[in-house]
């Protein structure tokens, strides 16, 4: 199976189809040059999605990958991230093994297929030159047999006609002989074109052509074996990347297994966790008892003059928990937090405390390796003076000396209210304990409100809303307003400070340990007791700071004494 002796006639055919071959493989090239170009597409937007959803450094979203919920999120953004540089390997190799090698096998086959055509035209023409040489000469030899023929029938009719004298007769016989010699001579010419020519013929048609046609076919097969084992080399450079991102798979499995919930519910706790218990049973208010209420008579109101059941003080009455509520977070919101983040409940304030007590001791050792260093280099330089100069460390150590005992009275302040949070509880308690009962004579019984401690610090700045810190714009003045021709409110018991407090809120009253005050509005749940010093002066109080005695007659059933201590 030859395209030489099968398609000798074929040459122009043979032409169209190589041209096509060559037509497909710069279009199979082209394809793979697109898939590398997606591949390297592909793998870029998976990155960028990779990163689009990395955690920012130092905010918010890196605490949140505490959770192993979110730490296999993060493996899974990781595993994505070599997944897309799989993809770049496979453009790569694509490109390197498949694109360049093929673009340049095309520019040889294109020299080559150039090559076998340029000779098989050269052929061609050299045939058709023959052609047209024993074309010429049968031409030739066909017109001097005619030009012969005419002579001697000229001669013929001289030689038979009586008037013509025998010079003429003479005359046309050498004419008849020279073109009948001419035509010998075309004839002998003609068979020595027609012998050349079809011995060329035979070359051309069974030498020159099936060679040449033979290489432009051993030319398009190999052109055709170079496409197949392109194509298994774009298998294979998918093959080849298959077991790593089976193992990127395999890694996010992984990751979604380690997936823990009780882990995670864990950490919410350590996350939000106040340190408050919750609140207690709510006391019952009979108002069908006579709405008077008085103090008992062991209380300090004796003392302030008998027969006076009712204090009342002049002025606005500050009535409203809410209002008061709202002003302290919209100041809390506008100013900086307190640097013993007593803002906070006791749980996420330890946390805190000891976060930064923990970051205070890194920033410590720090300046201390750094103190070595610059000891160590000191001493060298004692011992080798062309070094450096030794006295030119020392402004540098007293720096650092001084950077260390700073870091460390702050790190003594905060292991001070460490260890204030870490205490208050257990040492409160057999405080007010004792503090109760001193009380017992004047109270029949106890009523242990620790439920009520939701306060988180002595400046008061703390609130269960925070779901409505939108509502900071809330205008306080207009319920001051609404509450200005109120009568100011009775006292309905007693209470004794078991702790200072500093009231520097709006709406607070500062308290001595030990001092005896009146309670005028009990409790409501948020951890604040508003109480009155005098007629002018009543605020709020942290409820767990002080120990509460109601009246008999202000419950409508036997004397409460409500204790509330940290």
């Amino acid at each position: 199976m030859s395209w030489g002796t099968e398609l000798w006639d074929q040459f122009d055919n043979l032409e169209k189809h190589t041209q096509w071959g060559i037509d497909i493989l710069e279009k199979y090239i082209k394809f793979v040059k697109e898939r590398t170009e997606i591949e390297l597409s592909y793998a870029k937007q998976l990155r960028n999605l990779s990163k689009k959803y990395q955690p920012k450094k130092n905010s918010k979203e890196e605490e949140e990958y505490r959770y192993t919920a979110c730490k296999a999120f993060l493996s899974t953004l990781n595993e994505m991230n070599d997944y897309a540089g799989q993809h770049e390997v496979i453009s790569e190799n694509m490109t390197s093994q498949i694109t360049v090698e093929l673009t340049r096998y095309v520019q040889d086959l294109k020299q080559e297929r150039k090559s076998h055509f340029h000779e098989g035209r050269k052929a061609q023409q050299h045939i058709e030159t023959c052609w047209k040489q024993l074309e010429s000469s049968k031409r030739r030899f066909e017109r001097d047999c005619k030009e012969a023929d005419r002579a001697q029938q000229y001669f013929e009719k001289m030689d038979a006609d009586i008037n013509v004298t025998k010079a003429d007769v003479e005359k046309a016989r050498q004419q008849a002989q020279t073109r009948h010699q001419m035509a010998e001579d075309s004839k002998a010419d003609y068979s020595l074109i027609l012998q050349k020519f079809n011995q060329e013929q035979r070359e051309y048609y069974y030498t020159h052509i099936p060679t040449i046609f033979q290489k432009i076919q051993e030319m398009e097969e190999r052109r055709i074996v170079r496409v197949g084992e392109s194509m298994k080399t774009y298998a294979e450079v998918d093959r080849q990347v298959i077991p790593i991102i089976g193992k990127c798979l395999d890694e996010i499995v992984k990751a979604a297994k380690s997936i823990d919930q009780k882990n995670d519910s864990q950490l919410v706790i350590e996350a939000y966790k106040s340190g408050f218990e919750p609140p207690g049973d709510i006391e019952f208010e009979d108002y069908t008892q006579p709405m008077k209420r008085t103090v008992s008579d062991n209380s300090l109101s004796n003392s302030r003059g008998e027969g006076k059941p009712e204090l009342k003080f002049g002025g606005k009455s500050k009535g409203k928990l809410w209002p008061f509520i709202k002003k302290n977070k919209l100041s809390l919101k506008l100013g900086a937090a307190p640097e013993d983040f007593s803002n906070l409940p006791p749980e996420q304030r330890r946390k805190k405390l000891q976060q930064k007590v923990d970051e205070l001791n890194k920033d410590i050792q720090k300046e201390m390796d750094q103190r070595d260093a610059i000891t160590k280099m000191k001493d060298v330089y004692l011992k080798n003076p062309q070094m450096g100069d030794p006295a030119s460390l020392d402004h540098k150590l007293t720096e650092v000396s001084q950077n260390i005992e700073k870091l460390r009275l702050e790190a003594q302040k905060f292991e001070a209210w460490l260890a204030e949070v870490e205490g208050r509880l257990p040492a409160r308690s057999d405080q007010a304990r004792r503090q109760s009962g001193m009380y017992d004579t004047q109270s029949p019984a106890t009523v242990n409100n620790c439920a009520q401690d939701r306060e988180s610090s002595p400046d008061g700045s703390y609130t269960e809303e925070q779901s409505q810190e939108s509502e900071v714009k809330v205008l306080a003045t207009d319920f001051d307003d609404e509450f200005d021709d109120e009568e100011p409110l009775p006292a309905i018991g007693t209470c004794k400070a078991l702790y200072t407090f500093e009231g520097q809120n709006e709406g607070t009253i500062s308290v001595v340990e030990g001092e005896t005050l009146y309670v005028i509005e009990e409790d409501k749940g948020d951890g604040w007791t508003r109480i009155r010093r005098s007629e002018d002066e009543e605020g709020y109080v942290p409820t767990s700071y002080v120990e509460v005695y109601l009246d008999k007659n202000a419950k409508g059933g036997g004397a409460a004494a409500r204790t509330v201590t940290l």
